[in-house]
């Protein structure tokens, strides 16, 4: 599993002009899922990211975690993570899980992180979405399970 993470000063996510997911401080992650990904990869990016120190502490230092700051979290599906660009123009998404899959491994990544005690919003798994958010330094960051 692979994150795109962002340190976001608020977030939303909306899909057909409805808004369906929405934080205040916290993190946005974008979240893809590979074909050999499992439960495993799950469980590792749930108790990496909540415990990133990337917020600043009293001497601005990013020195606190998404816990110690009491942030939210917007969680939104992202297939197009794993698309490959090297060959010609068009991106080939072959190495994405399929939708049963990653809609299991990313429901397990939000019920663990909600389970750590962050609040998580979602966006709708499968849908076309709008996200919008206030990247905060900006901080980003790309944490991969398989990457360890």
């Amino acid at each position: 599993m692979k994150a795109v993470v962002q340190r976001s000063a608020e977030a939303s996510v909306v899909v057909q002009e409805e808004t369906v997911g929405q934080i205040k401080h916290g993190l946005v992650i974008l979240l893809g899922v590979t074909q050999d990904d499992t439960e495993e990869d799950a469980r590792y990016l749930a108790s990496k990211i909540p415990h990133l120190r990337i917020f600043e502490d009293e001497e601005e230092k990013m020195n606190l975690s998404l816990k110690d700051v009491g942030g939210q979290m917007l969680s939104i599906s992202q297939f197009t993570l794993y698309g490959d660009t090297r060959k010609g123009r068009r991106p080939n998404f072959m190495k994405a899980a399929k939708p049963e899959q990653a809609s299991q491994l990313y429901e397990k990544f939000n019920e663990l992180v909600e389970n750590d005690g962050i609040h998580v919003e979602t966006g709708q798994f499968g849908e076309m979405m709008d996200v919008r958010l206030t990247n905060s330094g900006p901080v980003t960051l790309i944490v991969d399970s398989k990457e360890r």
